[in-house]
């Protein structure tokens, strides 16, 4: 027997042992990512290995934080942007990001415009990379932002490309709030501006969302040609003028960088 002042410390052994509802919520979403939707609730809880009430609450938390939502034709679930926000270091190496950033970073430095990507959640855009030139004005936007889908260049891109039922629901019970003459207010509106906002492939703002702000978007389509995102430049309102030398060479500069990522995506045939 060792005497009491001899006595070496042991390491404390890590508790190894899971947490139950962080495990079963895992196992909700790599079902999911595998494709299963979670349509019919009785065989995805034997399929998961847990009891319906408990997958019905852990759908109902997980929709709640974005981590899932619900499918465009109402059957289930499918993976949400909300994921996005816990793996921002994981999405950096997704293939949209590392594609695209290079790019981004070449059109603000050409345009000397600052130059974003964003992604469309729900009723709002959420910006994914952010690069500025070398200038005094620059976007105030950054990585992790979201704003109003409706009322910026970004997120009438990627509502354009949406059935007129999804746009219905998305802001069916949502006020639009006014941001400037050129801002929808109404459903109808909206869907007016969307459409010519599909047909032109671009968005124009001159202070649109902030005074003495421009922009001008584009979409971004991946292999299956579906809008997966929208590529925008921003900067003094005056340069977003259309019909200027200025405005010409910043939509030009933006529809080739927005092509050239959509073929680095695999798009075969880029509209527009």
């Amino acid at each position: 027997m060792r005497p009491q002042g001899d006595a070496t410390e042991q390491p404390a052994r890590p508790d190894t042992s899971g947490v139950p509802p962080v495990e079963r919520a895992i196992r909700v979403l790599r079902y999911i990512a595998a494709g299963q939707t979670c349509s019919n609730i009785t065989n995805a809880a034997k399929e998961i290995g847990i009891n319906r009430t408990t997958l019905i609450r852990l759908l109902h938390t997980l929709s709640e934080e974005r981590m899932i939502e619900r499918r465009d034709d109402g059957r289930g679930y499918a993976l949400g942007f909300g994921l996005i926000g816990l793996a921002a270091q994981a999405i950096s190496e997704r293939d949209l990001l590392r594609v695209a950033r290079p790019r981004l970073a070449r059109l603000a430095a050409d345009l000397g415009l600052s130059a974003h990507l964003g992604v469309l959640d729900n009723h709002e855009v959420v910006y994914l990379i952010r690069e500025v030139p070398r200038t005094h004005l620059v976007s105030n936007v950054g990585e992790g932002s979201r704003l109003p889908a409706y009322a910026t260049t970004m997120g009438r891109m990627m509502l354009a490309h949406l059935p007129e039922d999804k746009i219905n629901a998305l802001y069916k019970d949502r006020k639009m709030r006014v941001y400037s003459k050129a801002t929808a207010t109404t459903r109808a509106e909206l869907r007016r501006q969307l459409a010519a906002d599909g047909e032109a492939g671009l968005v124009w703002s001159d202070g649109n969302f902030e005074p003495s702000i421009g922009s001008c978007a584009c979409p971004v389509f991946d292999h299956e040609r579906k809008v997966i995102a929208a590529i925008n430049v921003s900067g003094g309102a005056a340069d977003f003028t259309v019909g200027t030398p200025r405005s010409a060479e910043i939509e030009a500069g933006v529809r080739e960088a927005a092509k050239d990522l959509s073929r680095s995506l695999g798009c075969p045939d880029i509209p527009g």
